[in-house]
Formats: structure tokens, sequence, C-alpha cells
């Protein structure tokens, strides 16, 4: 097969040279308007035609090269004295695979444990290319399923205006759950 980037042969969907020279993450970070932490690791316009992949076959592989080299390294450096778990925003399967849940799997380590299907949302709508407004006007109305643990970090894929993350943060808080922070492959606003 070729690098979906470079085109060169590989064995990878991307292969290594272009995975180290495009898809090193850095550190984004911004506050839900409540103040709650979001840490994203690349800029959206750096990875967006990557990210258009999840509906797609190989999304799935597009999606954990993605996952790999941010948010494992991520909870490989995690540091805290409690084990806490991660939540997907939706990561319900509505076809082949769940992105989110990609996501919050590669989370799994010494000090973070991924639960799955806790957050549904009961209104599937695309928010893709809408407006603030139409997102506030319609919300996810997550379902929360139960779970023991208090800390919890919430897993995403894209932050645009924040609302889905700071709906799912309430609905977490209303169980009185605590979420420590949110993390998101890449943000919107840092161009």
């Amino acid at each position: 097969m070729r690098c979906l980037i470079c085109e060169s042969l590989s064995l990878k969907h991307i292969c290594n040279s272009c995975q180290k020279e495009h898809l090193t993450p850095s550190l984004y970070k911004r506050r839900l308007q409540d103040g709650t932490l979001v840490l994203s690791f690349y800029k959206y316009n750096d990875i967006k035609d990557l990210l258009h992949t999840k509906h797609t076959d190989i999304g799935f592989y597009i999606y954990k090269t993605l996952a790999k080299n941010s948010l494992k390294k991520f909870a490989e450096n995690f540091i805290l004295d409690e084990k806490i778990v991660s939540i997907a925003i939706d990561d319900n399967p509505n076809g082949k695979y769940s992105h989110t849940a990609i996501l919050n799997k590669t989370l799994d380590s010494s000090r973070i444990k991924p639960l799955h299907n806790k957050l549904i949302a009961r209104n599937s709508v695309s928010y893709s290319g809408k407006s603030k407004a139409y997102r506030l006007s319609n919300p996810r109305d997550f379902k929360l399923e139960k779970f023991k643990q208090k800390s919890v970090i919430l897993v995403d894929d894209i932050i645009t205006t924040g609302s889905t993350l700071l709906e799912a943060v309430n609905t977490l808080k209303a169980a009185d759950k605590e979420v420590l922070l949110c993390l998101t492959l890449c943000d919107v606003s840092q161009k």
C-alpha cells in the first residue's frame, strides 16, 4: 500500500516518516465557559483531511494512528494519585466503528481506565458546518449510563464551539461526577 500523505510504499496507512513529520502533536489549551480545561493535540487545519476519513473504512486506521501519536502518549505520561476513568462523547457505533471509542480506548494505562457506551446522544443531529446558535438550539440530549467512579476525563475528536463538551460536562456534573479535563484530537480555533 502507499502512504496517504507522501504516497511512498508503506506497510502502514501513514508511513513512519510522515507520522514523525506531520503528526507530532503539540499541546493546545482552551477553557469551556464553565472553566473546564480542554487539551487538544493538533490544529484542525493540519489534520482536517485525515479527520474527514472518520466515516469511511480507512478512518478506523487513521484514527488509531492519530490516537497513538497523541492520546496514548498523554496517557503514558499522565500522573495522578488515583486511577480515574475516561468517557468518550457518544461512542456508540452507528456503523462499522466509533471514532471516539478508538480515541478513548487508547487512553488505557496504569492511571486511566476507559469506560465505553456511558454517554450517548439521544439527538444525532450533525453539527458539521453549523453555527453556534444552531448547535445550542439542537442539543445532543445526552443519556448517561451509571458508573461508580467520580473523576472523569471526557474525550472527543474535535472542539469547535465547545457546546457539545459543555453539555457533556453539565450532564456528568448533574450525576455528581467531576470532569477533570477534556481531551480532543484537535481544536478548530487554533490557526
